[in-house]
């Protein structure tokens, strides 16, 4: 394993960190206490120092896990967690769970997580899926620097998302606020994380990235030759439009980059892995890991050599023209008018939004 630090912190993580949601929910199917513990295990006993999670994950399980796992080894780990949520409101059907920004709830929130991660410190506390006013209010800065006089956390930072997107709240972070932010970052999702990523050069302000694998295209699961075929989802379901559209433009994708993946000796996961790490700024990444596999795989990829810079500026003109499947989709906005922007910030109207994205 290789390190780096967190510039604006004196944190130092392991290049390949450990996103501690694969463990504690069950987006990419169930996973045993025993078997999440085993993988936490392995990840440290690879190197791997950063693990990231939140309150959210599993209303506190994946908080919780860490100390079951890692108890014995907590100086030798950097801990990441997200507030922001209301994790004891009722949630209803598919809705994100309230958020609450207050001081008071802050701090009743942080003192939650210290007590489920079992640590009298937290090493970077992160707003989770904050909007841009929410990063703007100086009471809730007021109440982190409280916490860090305090010394429950060392440093605080904003984990941007949860989709792609959040230009406006990626670059406040990291130029106003100049503390450390969370990006979505991949080859085949690069924007609007190229710009934070170029904003953080600038100022000296730490990045790490999380979905190097753009949700599951770039971990080997899907190949230039993959047909998709069939509805993922039912067809009266909302989703069912916008799923088979990013599949097959996906895979479209992955055929005008197999210049970065063939002929090379190494996985497609450990090359999109390279790529995110290629920003000297970029401390670290995040991949999902389900499997001693994956982590043996995902570790390895730090030895592996650089992308060449020929082969990057070619991917250059490649993703500017969006592949060449056609135009890209609109991210949204919260300083647009129309609450939508083009890949370069720039607004567009509602009616040409993509059917089926909301």
């Amino acid at each position: 394993m290789k390190y780096r630090q967190i510039q604006s912190t004196d944190l130092t993580v392991s290049e390949v960190g450990f996103g501690v949601w694969s463990v504690a929910m069950n987006w990419w199917g169930e996973v045993s206490e025993a078997d999440g513990i085993n993988l936490l295990q392995k990840a440290a006993d690879k190197g791997i120092t950063f693990f990231d999670t939140a309150d959210t994950y599993g209303a506190g399980y994946g908080e919780e896990i860490i100390p079951k796992a890692l108890g014995d080894r907590r100086n030798d780990i950097v801990i990441g967690t997200k507030f922001g949520y209301d994790i004891e409101a009722p949630r209803e059907g598919h809705r994100e769970r309230p958020q609450n920004w207050d001081p008071d709830f802050v701090k009743r929130a942080c003192e939650n997580s210290l007590s489920r991660l079992q640590t009298d410190h937290i090493d970077l506390y992160q707003y989770h899926n904050a909007r841009l006013d929410v990063i703007q209010r100086e009471d809730t800065v007021g109440a982190l620097e409280e916490l860090k006089a305090e010394g429950k956390i060392r440093h605080y930072a904003v984990a941007v998302g949860p989709d792609i997107g959040w230009r406006e709240e990626g670059l406040y972070t990291i130029r106003e606020r100049k503390i450390p932010a969370q990006l979505i970052y991949s080859i085949l999702e690069q924007d609007p994380a190229d710009v934070m990523i170029e904003a953080a050069q600038e100022v000296g302000v730490g990045v790490y990235a999380r979905v190097p694998h753009a949700s599951g295209m770039l971990d080997g699961t899907y190949t230039k030759e993959t047909v998709i075929d069939g509805m993922p989802f039912d067809s009266s379901d909302h989703r069912a439009y916008r799923r088979m559209h990013w599949l097959r433009q996906s895979v479209e994708k992955l055929k005008q980059i197999d210049f970065l993946i063939s002929d090379k000796p190494a996985t497609v996961g450990q090359i999109a892995i390279k790529f995110v790490l290629n920003p000297p700024i970029m401390a670290s990444c995040l991949p999902t890991m389900t499997s001693v596999e994956q982590i043996d795989e995902y570790v390895a990829a730090v030895d592996i050599d650089d992308i060449p810079q020929d082969e990057l500026d070619r991917l250059g003109p490649i993703y500017e023209n969006n592949f060449g499947v056609g135009p890209r989709e609109p991210q949204k906005s919260s300083t647009s008018a129309t609450g939508w922007v083009d890949h370069n910030g720039q607004p567009i109207m509602r009616e040409m939004v993509v059917p089926g994205v909301s």
